[in-house]
């Protein structure tokens, strides 16, 4: 049996969990998610947690087990505490800044570059070099983060670029000068 899988997933207060129509629906505090089923797993919510079982022992229906319990894990984190993850710009002249709903950057191109804000994601700019992405969804949360890393990811020479403020960049030794002539 599946480690992950077989561990109930407890339901805090505040939060409320309904399977219906094969779709779990979690609401609370931060929002609202909602995720379709899989085929291979059955849920079953009752004394303040929810127990994922798998309907048979194939291969397929063990990895689903655990998916399926990780996936609303994530949810019911998501709408009780919600999901933070957080850029670092580094470069001379790079910056970002929040214009309504979009996320205008300015990268070092000939042009600034717009990001436009999905629904369900909060994006605050603090001291134009770092940027704050959260909401519930911890999946569209990585994703809008891997998406504006995308723009100009760091290089590793200088360092320049968009990094995860926990990401450690690898320096590489530049080009030494020459030495003296030849002999």
């Amino acid at each position: 049996m599946s480690r992950t899988g077989k561990r109930p997933v407890i339901i805090p207060d505040k939060v409320k969990v309904n399977v219906a129509n094969n779709a779990v629906n979690v609401e609370g505090p931060q929002g609202k998610l909602s995720r379709p089923l899989n085929a291979l797993t059955t849920v079953n919510v009752d004394k303040g947690q929810v127990i994922v079982t798998r309907k048979d022992d194939s291969l397929e229906a063990k990895a689903a087990h655990g998916l399926v319990r990780a996936l609303i894990k994530n949810m019911i984190e998501g709408v009780s505490q919600g999901f933070t993850k957080i850029l670092d710009i580094e470069g001379v002249g790079y910056r970002a800044e929040m214009k309504g709903s979009t996320l205008s950057m300015t990268l070092g191109f000939s042009h600034p570059v717009d990001f436009k804000v999905p629904d369900g994601i909060k994006i605050a700019v603090e001291k134009q070099t770092r940027i704050t992405v959260s909401g519930p969804d911890r999946e569209k949360v990585g994703q809008t983060t891997a998406n504006i890393r995308g723009y100009k990811p760091p290089e590793p020479y200088k360092g320049k670029g968009i990094r995860y403020a926990d990401e450690v960049i690898q320096r590489k030794v530049g080009k030494a000068a020459a030495s003296g002539g030849a002999k």
